[in-house]
């Protein structure tokens, strides 16, 4: 999926319809700025407005996402090949999301030795709450990762 191939498809089709890109924003309820993003390739349309935008432009979702007319005989083919790019797409996005979540668990594990370190080797410090607190992010992040990610099974 090339977005500056897509970006130069969508305003090919827009001029092609007559519409600036205001009318095509009015259309859509959205900003000139995210039809012009587009354009330039810096952005693709959310998913939520692709068939309306295309159903406004005449084309239809792979042409979109191809960023060029299909003729029937290459319709399967980039049908495919579309799929496969949101798959991984998807899973790059999941696998981030994944390493995001493992750095804040061990976060919340470290932070529960941060807090009896604190109140060890300082003393006076256990009035003001910080360990506390300290402790209690801690325990909410490994509770919420937990609750997420345990299944129970039954034999």
């Amino acid at each position: 999926m090339n977005l500056e191939m897509m970006g130069k498809f969508i305003a090919d089709c827009r001029k092609e319809k007559n519409l600036t890109q205001m009318q095509l924003a009015e259309k859509l309820n959205i900003t000139n700025r995210a039809v012009s993003k587009w354009e330039t390739g810096k952005g693709c349309p959310d998913v939520s407005i692709m068939l309306e935008l295309c159903d406004i432009l005449g084309i239809t979702v792979n042409e979109l996402l191809t960023g060029e007319r299909i003729t029937m005989e290459d319709y399967q083919k980039k049908a495919e090949e579309n799929l496969l790019a949101l798959q991984k797409k998807k899973e790059k996005a999941e696998k981030s999301l994944l390493r995001i979540e493992l750095i804040w668990l061990a976060i919340a594990i470290l932070l529960m030795p941060v807090h009896l370190a604190i109140n060890y080797y300082y003393p006076e410090n256990n009035g003001t709450g910080v360990g506390l607190i300290i402790m209690l992010i801690g325990l909410v992040m490994f509770v919420a990762y937990f609750i997420k990610y345990y299944e129970v099974r039954l034999k």
